[in-house]
């Protein structure tokens, strides 16, 4: 079992006080995080880490446990600015406050840009429109990221969560995604609590932020020609050989650089909106503005052969928030490159009419995970799973009369815009009735039954989306088990809405044709809450640090880009602005070329520093914890290097098919050693295990030099690896070696670009079996010539690219000898 307590690793004296060199350490760095604690006003608690590995050491403790059960759904007053006091300017406007608003209206005022959030209803900041969950595979990584960054996401989350698990755990550690359940209500209520009342969740208050309830009818534009962004990726003194200096000119390498050269059609002066509450038309002045519409941008509800127009309906009501008309109009008469996309969400069931018995149970994890790695650095659990307030899941499956009733029904659905009727929904999260069709050969579909929260009866059917008619969908609910007398509360249904070819988009997320002018958020393409978020910490940096360079008149500041070896934000934005997307983008660990070393346990340690550099990592506790666990992760790791034991010693404490196999008994192997960090990076053999062994060892060790009348009286013991570094410091000892071979593989593959691909070559599942249906598909549709073709394909994962490559080698290879047999056959 992992320990539970976060900071200490090495050995404590029991009986002498004198100190070690390792206390001396981190006494240093509690003095150091001590000091931080006091200067930081917005923290509120104090508490000591464990004394049983270091000294004690005083930290703050999140604020956790401000909604607790008893009035965990009170409504929060709103406190946003009126007309009376709003200003008439401000350096950021962001529209809408969806994940990706919200994101990109925090990291705006984090850079110190006066920042306006404008949303339709105050009401719906933070709103679970869907699915009521944050994480997962791939998307989980973002969080982890986004949180790394100091956004909003992951502590809301934490503060939200109500069942956590670690998906993907008993593969290795890059595709592990962390997933929680939320509490709808109380989401929406931390949400609107940190933005609108400044209270600390655990990155810091909402200085420089105001939101105001209006509808945003138009942008205010300045018309002309020849007009440049207020942050060019391109302009670098060439005789400056400064960090920035590099660091720019990685920016300029960018596929969307040249578009900072290019001619845009006008510059971002303000926002037109309509006041929620007067009705009346006001105009606000901007330096940079972020569109974030999400599905509002002329969308379209639909139930059936029922289109109506709207964004949203606004939860438990019939009630329809309206569409985006205005602003799709806009971009339209700029030439950007619209589409339709859709998406859907399930009924909602009655959990008071589910027979829970008849479904498979699937508990949260204990301890649960946060997303924080500020709580991960405390190796605190999220509060509501601290305090013992989690809910279960279940699980029930579709059959064959489901199945038999979604095709017999399918003339009921809606007829789309997009995809000559059919829409264009996401892939990965498809309908019902997409499922059954995609995957005719299946017979059955699980479904996960998921409470929305702990005071109410509402169930979220993950997996059942699908807009037949409401008699319709509670038929193919009833057909499933468990759901047989099941009640729907209110039905689903699908929404349908404008988007944004994001190749239309620099790596800064600024537009080509509209300077100043961001996106983020499905109106980029993209589907989920995660993808949303992360693109909005990036569009509400870069919106933010432009406008406030240029408002204190300062020279344009450096683009905040994260490469794709950076982070799995780095791949969503690359792969969005210069592949684009034909279809909902959703993250998988698969997209990412880099990901042995872009796991969610790691994104601290390769975001928070860059943050900070870039003004949008202001917490000091954050950067803190960073150091505590940078320290803790070295020594843990140097601890590993340094103990040794014979081979036969290991495999005698931890079992010969464990630590070698029959190796173990090769002659000359008894006196060969192994350190714990080569034993470590076997195969089945987990930190854990070694540390057991470690501990064995020392333990003996003291014993006998107690025992015998020349050794000291000192005692140690032994500490195992804190939970707050486990996972990091054993991914690091065990991809190691392919870290290595992971940069071999992308180097070839990079020499490769210029590679013609053999028009004959056969793309199908019997000869490529790693290849997903969607990259097959692909292939086909496309017949890339070259790889640098190839890898422009929307949906072709890196890892699928080099596979390609190494099968079109050795295709040629093949091809040559055959070629030389049949030289060498006529020449006879």
């Amino acid at each position: 079992m992992k320990p539970t307590i976060a900071l200490s690793n090495q050995f404590r004296r029991k009986r002498k006080s004198k100190p070690l060199i390792e206390q001396h350490r981190y006494r240093h760095l509690a003095v150091r995080l001590c000091a931080i604690t006091i200067a930081t006003i917005s923290m509120r608690l104090v508490r000591a880490f464990s004394p049983r590995c270091i000294p004690s050491l005083s930290k703050n403790l999140l604020h956790d446990n401000k909604l607790h059960l008893a009035t965990l759904h009170r409504r929060v007053r709103p406190s946003s600015t009126s007309l009376r006091s709003l200003s008439k300017s401000y350096d950021v406007i962001v529209i809408g406050g969806g994940h990706a608003g919200t994101e990109a209206a925090a990291a705006s005022a984090r850079t110190g840009a006066r920042t306006l959030l404008l949303t339709q209803k105050i009401s719906t900041l933070g709103e679970l429109s869907c699915n009521p969950s944050i994480g997962g595979i791939g998307k989980g990584h973002l969080v982890r990221e986004i949180d790394a960054l100091q956004g909003v996401m992951g502590e809301v989350a934490d503060a939200s969560g109500i069942h956590f698990r670690m998906l993907n755990r008993r593969k290795g550690p890059a595709v592990r995604g962390p997933r929680g359940q939320m509490d709808r209500d109380l989401y929406k209520a931390n949400m609107q609590e940190y933005l609108l009342r400044g209270e600390d969740l655990g990155a810091g208050g909402m200085e420089n932020l105001e939101v105001l309830e209006a509808s945003a009818e138009d942008l205010l534009l300045e018309e002309g020609h020849e007009i440049e962004t207020l942050a060019p990726l391109a302009d670098v003194d060439s005789r400056d050989t400064t960090g920035e200096h590099r660091r720019l000119l990685q920016a300029k390498s960018l596929s969307s650089a040249k578009a900072n050269v290019s001619n845009r059609r006008a510059r971002i002066r303000g926002v037109v909106a309509i006041d929620s509450k007067t009705d009346s038309r006001i105009e606000i002045e901007a330096t940079t503005v972020v569109l974030t519409t999400g599905t509002f941008l002329r969308g379209v509800l639909m139930i059936g052969h029922d289109r109506y127009s709207g964004g949203r309906h606004l939860r438990d009501s019939e009630e329809v928030e309206p569409p985006s008309v205005g602003l799709a109009l806009t971009l339209e008469r700029f030439g950007f490159p619209l589409g339709r996309l859709k998406t859907g969400t399930p009924p909602r069931l009655d959990g008071r009419t589910i027979d829970w018995d008849r479904c498979n149970i699937q508990p949260s994890e204990r301890p649960a995970q946060p997303f924080s790695h500020i709580r991960q650095s405390r190796g605190e659990e999220p509060p509501l799973a601290a305090a013992g307030n989690l809910i279960d899941c279940y699980q029930t499956a579709t059959n064959e009369q489901t199945h038999k009733l979604v095709m017999d029904y399918a003339h009921l659905l809606p007829q789309y815009d997009g995809m000559d009727g059919k829409g264009n929904g996401p892939r990965y999260c498809p309908s019902i009735y997409k499922k059954v069709e995609r995957f005719a050969e299946r017979n059955s579909h699980n479904s996960f039954l998921e409470p929305e929260g702990l005071n109410t009866h509402i169930v979220y059917p993950n997996g059942m989306s699908g807009p037949y008619p409401e008699e319709i969908q509670l038929q193919i609910m009833r057909s499933m088990k468990g759901l047989e007398k099941v009640d729907i509360i209110r039905p689903g249904y699908d929404v349908e809405y404008d988007f944004v070819n994001p190749q239309a988009l620099t790596h800064t997320l600024e537009t080509k044709s509209i300077a100043g002018l961001y996106l983020a958020g499905q109106i980029c393409g993209t589907t989920g809450y995660e993808e949303a978020g992360a693109q909005g910490i990036i569009a509400g940096a870069n919106a933010g640090r432009a406008a406030g360079a240029a408002y204190r008149g300062e020279k344009a500041p450096l683009p905040f880009v994260l490469g794709r070896d950076e982070a799995y934000i780095g791949v969503l934005i690359d792969d969005l602005v210069t592949k684009g997307t034909l279809e909902p983008y959703r993250m998988f660990t698969s997209r990412a070329e880099y990901r042995i070393s872009l796991r969610a346990d790691n994104a601290d340690l390769r975001l928070t520093r860059k943050g900070a550099e870039y003004g949008l990592v202001t917490d000091p506790e954050r950067l803190a914890a960073l150091d505590m666990r940078e320290t803790l992760i070295t020594d843990n790791v140097e601890r590993l290097r340094k103990f040794k034991l014979f081979v036969t010693d290991w495999a005698i404490r931890g079992g010969n098919d464990l630590m070698g196999g029959a190796a173990i008994d090769r002659p000359g192997r008894e006196g060969h050693k192994k350190s714990a960090e080569e034993v470590l990076g076997m195969p089945h053999v987990t930190l854990k295990d070694v540390e057991d062994i470690m501990a064995d060892a020392y333990a003996e060790e003291q014993t006998a030099i107690l025992d015998s009348n020349e050794g000291s009286s000192d005692e140690y013991e032994f500490c195992p690896t804190p939970s707050s570094v486990y996972d990091t410091v054993e991914a690091a000892v065990k991809y190691k070696s392919y870290v290595i071979r992971q940069e071999k593989d992308i180097e070839s593959w990079r020499k490769a670009q210029g590679a013609r691909i053999p028009p004959n070559i056969i793309y199908d599942h019997s000869i490529m079996p790693t290849f997903s249906k969607e990259e097959i598909e692909k292939l086909n549709r496309f017949k890339p010539t070259t790889f640098a073709e190839a890898s422009q394909i929307s949906g072709l994962t890196p890892q699928s690219l080099v596979y390609l490559y190494h099968h079109v080698m050795k295709f040629n290879k093949e091809a040559r000898r055959a070629s030389q047999a049949v030289v060498a056959g006529e020449s006879k």
